[in-house]
């Protein structure tokens, strides 16, 4: 899945991940996406389009709980094939991803990990402790004591015409992509033929229009342009970010699990597997029981968690 160079060309690798805070497969992904940010470093730079899986012109629900435990048995299947933790259960279908969407979109403005770790408390929301972050109130609160931090700026940022305006044009990017290269990308994702329960073909709305899978990515450099829709294998990205941009160099460095633990405060099963083979988790690590295996917290993240951290017995 190819398309042309930008205008005027890069000697820069672009990654845009399509995406959204309260999405199963987007979560599930995660393990992924962190190797493969490891694995290119500051040789790509990263944009992240929030898609508004949860959208405010849905239908509502005849039946909220019945929804909601047919939602949790969705999302306990997409466990079973990522690997990701589910809440052990979940207290409502999330009513929409807009709220989210706005915090994660705000927290960008005070630097990159700081916005990793707001986006990634957002995710917990709905697959850690179940309640998902679907009003502004849940999504600041659910950002709180997060390091380096600004909550009132946080606060103010979200509410403001201009986050939601980007936040408007992320979600119309998703289903509508206003250039011709992202035509041709968003026409490759139409005829997604790969195997596998989520080979990311584009989605069609209840309103009718068609959006990206989420997650997608849209790798682009100065050969021109990849997309790679749906969950995939950290080598497909890594393939597709070769095949546009040659001069890149693969990391291969391995952190000690307490340097990987403090760089991302919270860590799952698949994650360790991946990004650490063969590494214990530290012993400081704060475990916390999910519907799906345990995550693991740095301690000072436990320490912060906007909900209560209980840890069950040790599953190693």
């Amino acid at each position: 899945m190819t398309g042309p160079p930008p205008p005027g060309g890069t000697d820069h690798l672009h990654v845009t991940e399509y995406t959204d805070p309260l999405c199963p497969w987007a979560w599930g992904s995660e393990p992924v996406f962190r190797a493969l940010r490891a694995a290119l470093g500051e040789q790509a730079s990263w944009r992240r389009v929030f898609g508004i899986l949860f959208d405010t012109d849905d239908d509502p629900a005849p039946d909220p709980a019945a929804e909601t435990r047919w939602y949790e048995g969705f999302v306990r299947e997409i466990s079973g094939h990522t690997g990701a933790p589910h809440a052990a259960r979940l207290s409502r279908v999330a009513a929409t991803s807009w709220p989210a969407s706005l915090v994660a979109k705000a927290a960008e403005a005070q630097g990159g990990q700081v916005a990793d770790w707001v986006l990634r408390r957002l995710r917990e929301t709905m697959f850690v402790t179940g309640e998902p972050a679907d009003t502004l109130d849940l999504a600041l609160a659910a950002a709180d004591g997060v390091p380096g931090l600004d909550p009132v700026r946080l606060a103010a940022d979200a509410a403001s015409p201009q986050v939601l305006a980007a936040v408007t044009a992320d979600r119309r990017e998703t289903r509508a992509p206003l250039t011709d290269a992202l035509t041709a990308a968003l026409a490759d994702a139409l005829t997604v033929t790969a195997a596998g329960p989520h080979p990311g073909a584009a989605k069609e709305t209840p309103s009718g229009e068609l959006r990206y899978a989420l997650p997608t990515v849209v790798l682009t450099g100065p050969l021109g342009r990849r997309v790679v829709p749906g969950r995939r294998p950290t080598a497909s990205y890594l393939e597709a970010a070769l095949a546009v941009a040659p001069g890149v160099s693969v990391s291969v460095e391995r952190p000690s699990a307490e340097a990987l633990l403090a760089y991302h405060r919270s860590l799952t099963r698949p994650e360790w597997e991946l990004l650490a083979p063969g590494v214990t988790p530290p012993a400081s690590a704060v475990l916390v029981a999910t519907g799906n295996g345990p995550l693991w917290l740095h301690p000072a993240e436990a320490a912060a968690y906007p909900a209560p951290v209980s840890a069950p017995p040790s599953p190693r």
